[in-house]
């Protein structure tokens, strides 16, 4: 099972879209994948999605069961050697995540989910991390900024699913089971 970690400030906006969005978009193609959220404060852990971000992703077809039965977490480091990628929201979270990271091992599963927008690909492959791929954070906007924050999530759906299908076509235990 590959395991993907959506993160950002407290779980309740950015990671939690990313985390319905992936999940959507990797069900059905064949990777056995597993998706979750969380975010590195605890401040609003145990509490439902923020409002905004659930009526965005209700505007986008999710089911209404899902979306209210989600509860925020945060970010545990023992988390580290049972993930495969984790998936930073802006380029704080990616630095943030990066320092907990116990190994170089781990360091390398931290990227930032807007280095896999297929339009910000380049010949050299996925952008390097940096401030200009971060998602700001629409808790302090209005419905426009949940807006822009999941089209820019959305964008970078089909890389997450791309690279996800590369290595899971390349896993031991992928091939085994065809």
């Amino acid at each position: 099972m590959f395991r993907i970690q959506t993160v950002c400030t407290g779980n309740i906006c950015r990671s939690p879209m990313a985390q319905f969005a992936l999940d959507r978009a990797l069900t059905g193609t064949g990777a056995r994948v597993a998706v979750d959220s969380s975010g590195l404060t605890g401040w609003e852990a145990g509490k439902p999605m923020d409002t905004r971000a659930a009526a965005e992703l209700r505007r986008h077809g999710y089911p209404d069961a899902g979306i209210s039965a989600f509860r925020a977490r945060e970010f545990q480091p023992e988390w580290f050697s049972s993930l495969d990628l984790i998936l930073a929201m802006d380029y704080g979270h990616y630095l943030e995540l990066s320092l907990q990271a116990p190994t170089a091992a781990d360091r390398a599963k931290v990227m930032m989910l807007r280095a896999f927008d297929p339009a910000l690909q380049t010949s050299a492959g996925r952008p390097e991390p940096s401030p200009g791929l971060s998602i700001e954070d629409p808790w302090y906007g209005n419905r426009k900024d949940f807006e822009t924050a999941y089209a820019l999530i959305d964008a970078a759906v089909p890389g997450v699913v791309d690279y996800v299908a590369s290595l899971h076509a390349n896993r031991p235990e992928s091939r085994d089971e065809h």
